[in-house]
């Protein structure tokens, strides 16, 4: 998919950062750490008594926004100032 992407120098969105670090543009996700943590929360809880159908679904409240600035450059892809400020990682 990174390679794909590149070779046909396309901007892409990735679900998750790991995505960035091995090269691809941008990424915009759940924070895995929190995501993790809060499925620890209901286990503990489950082991304790709570029967699984009476916690709540939950959605995740902590999402990161990471971009590549050097795949950017060999797509040729100028991003903003105002973007490269909301981003929570940004790889140079």
């Amino acid at each position: 998919m990174l390679d794909f992407a590149a070779k046909n120098r396309l901007p892409a969105m990735y679900p998750n950062n790991e995505f960035v670090e091995a090269g691809g543009l941008m990424s915009y996700a759940a924070n895995n750490t929190d995501l993790f943590r809060r499925a620890a929360d209901f286990v503990d809880k489950i082991l304790k008594g709570t029967k699984p159908a009476d916690i709540p679904v939950e959605q995740p409240t902590k999402f990161e926004f990471a971009i590549n600035l050097k795949a950017a450059k060999q797509i040729g892809v100028t991003i903003p100032p105002n973007v490269l400020a909301r981003a929570y990682r940004v790889i140079r």
